[in-house]
């Protein structure tokens, strides 16, 4: 009997020894902890959360810890606010032709490149605002990544947009030709209802709805769904503990999913100083896709720096400016997809040339996203957060183009990137 207890202890001693732990001591230049830069400052980090963080002197590092210096600004991890890691460049493949002629697997596959290079870039969390005619291929790629299956930033989803009947694409075929459409087309008090459900019951972790579109009788921008309509969507998302977010880029469409209770603006190019003021009052945020429109128009023949801008880029600036003035919280998310797939940088450097400092784009692709997105324990470096973390050459908070020399990843206690 003793021999059996002795085997026994000798046991759980050596599966403590091999389970214990593991200790990793991140040293920098400096640390931007989601507010603000500190010097001297260590981070801490045991298995996938942040142990201790503070100053060197009063932190004891175990003696068999791991040791990483690094050159450069250590950081919480990038948050993405809108993104599409089902779509690739439109000067690659145009959206019809990425909806209607490229097979699911390929896309899938594009997918799973995208989701590396996503976060080879310092991205380690995406808000994937639609699978653009890819059905729930964002859900089954998201849980991919939480297997370890493939590598790639966490993502927060939303399946399948919802559109009102004959406002969304792809168009231009006859009428009597019938297409599957790049999202998911929802009418009427109890089909509103159904569908809404149905997406939450697939792994929707967010609803995306189209305010407004394209449709109107010269092809403007005009309202799809009534301000009752999207009020009805928005209840039953949030009695499921989610929320609605809205594409809208005409002033009533952003009035309405204001007022409809959203939990951010997608666009905003036509909003008012009257609607920015309303947004202002009642909480909701602005993700502005700068860089979107930028490469889009840019992909039409605009030469950027040589030619004079274009009306759609002098009209964003305008709306940023109005934005941003009414005191709008601002999400940091560029629309990538439409442009390539880990430069999304490209659009903190727009919001950097756009009006807000580099401190304040620092902040808010950190932790003002994870506050206004209701992402917990990241975007933020402290006691007991999550282990998502990045190093960065130089000094972000004085120039924002560093952020795309990344040379250090780590998510969730793993590191991607030495």
């Amino acid at each position: 009997m003793m021999i059996q207890r002795l085997f026994i202890s000798s046991c759980f001693l050596f599966l403590g020894i091999y389970l214990s732990a593991q200790v990793t001591v991140l040293k920098a230049d400096q640390v931007f902890d989601g507010e603000q830069l500190k010097q001297n400052w260590i981070v801490v980090v045991e298995d996938e959360r942040i142990k201790a963080t503070g100053l060197a002197k009063d932190i004891v590092i175990p003696s068999d810890a791991k040791v990483i210096e690094l050159e450069g600004t250590l950081m919480p991890g990038m948050i993405e606010g809108h993104s599409h890691i089902l779509l690739h460049p439109y000067n690659e493949t145009g959206w019809n032709d990425q909806v209607l002629v490229e097979s699911l697997t390929e896309r899938v596959v594009r997918a799973t490149v995208h989701a590396k290079n996503t976060l080879m870039a310092g991205f380690t969390t995406i808000r994937d605002l639609g699978s653009e005619g890819a059905e729930y291929a964002d859900v089954g790629i998201k849980k991919s990544i939480e297997k370890g299956i493939i590598p790639g930033p966490r993502m927060i989803v939303a399946g399948k947009a919802i559109v009102a009947t004959g406002s969304y694409g792809p168009k231009g075929f006859a009428p009597h030709v019938k297409i599957p459409l790049g999202a998911e087309v929802a009418d009427g008090h109890d089909n509103l209802i159904k569908v809404v459900r149905d997406q939450i019951g697939k792994g929707a972790d967010v609803i995306k709805v189209y305010a407004d579109y394209r449709w109107g009788p010269y092809g403007q921008a005009m309202p799809t769904f009534t301000q009752e309509e999207l009020e009805l969507m928005v209840k039953i998302a949030n009695s499921s503990g989610r929320p609605v977010v809205a594409h809208a880029a005409t002033a009533e469409g952003m009035k309405r999913a204001t007022l409809a209770g959203v939990q951010t603006i997608e666009h905003g190019d036509g909003g008012t100083k009257e609607v920015f003021e309303l947004m202002a009052a009642k909480g909701v945020a602005l993700c502005p896709t700068i860089a979107a429109g930028d490469a889009i128009s840019q992909y039409r023949g605009w030469n950027k720096g040589v030619d004079p801008e274009p009306a759609r880029i002098q009209n964003k600036r305008k709306s940023m400016k109005m934005a941003l003035a009414a005191g709008v919280p601002i999400v940091a998310g560029g629309d990538v997809g439409v442009f390539t797939h880990g430069e999304n940088v490209s659009e903190l450097e727009l919001m950097v040339e756009y009006g807000m400092s580099e401190l304040a784009v620092l902040k808010t692709v950190t932790a003002g996203n994870a506050n206004l997105l209701d992402l917990k324990d990241v975007g933020i470096i402290k006691k007991g957060g999550i282990a998502d973390l990045i190093v960065v050459e130089g000094n972000p908070t004085k120039d924002i183009t560093v952020l795309r020399n990344v040379k250090f990843v780590m998510k969730e206690g793993k590191i991607y990137k030495e």
